[in-house]
């Protein structure tokens, strides 16, 4: 039985040592390194509980030359894509993020469907949401999400 996570999310960066010291303050602990032939870190492998984050180096990777790899080269990176991890203080969360250089875009708040969070953008153009789950409210979480979004008269959630 391998001891691999079941969730792996990569991302690919101009600087990886960089990219490596903003998310360890993320929560994540880095696993493993694999250099390039000068010795420069081309990806680093990072865990944070069920997840295996592998940030990986712009250029250098031995990926094929497709259009989606020069897409990606060129960017923007991370459109539409926002990745949610909880952390134990969104506050201090969104401190640190703002001073390693991210750009708060939302929050930090508590949210009428029960949870304090931020979202923000990280200098590699990846949105990240850190969040908390807020003790329980009662009501419905989803049906008070549609009435901050819509209005109270908003469509019932299925």
């Amino acid at each position: 039985m391998s001891d691999e996570p079941p969730v792996r999310l990569a991302l690919r960066v101009d600087d990886v040592p960089a990219a490596t010291a903003l998310y360890e303050q993320l929560g994540f602990v880095q696993v493993g390194t694999v250099p390039d032939p000068d010795g420069r870190a081309l990806m680093v492998i990072l865990r944070r509980g069920p997840l295996q984050l592998l940030v990986d180096a712009l250029d250098g990777m031995p990926f094929p030359d497709s259009a989606r790899e020069r897409l990606t080269k060129t960017g923007p990176r991370g459109l539409g894509v926002v990745i949610g991890i909880e952390v134990a203080d969104v506050d201090e969360a969104a401190r640190i993020a703002a001073a390693a250089g991210c750009v708060v875009t939302s929050g930090p708040e508590s949210a009428p469907w029960g949870e304090r969070y931020v979202e923000l953008e990280d200098p590699y153009g990846y949105l990240w949401k850190l969040f908390r789950v807020l003790p329980e409210q009662g009501g419905d979480g989803l049906q008070a999400a549609v009435d901050a979004w819509f209005g109270v008269d908003g469509p019932t959630p299925g």
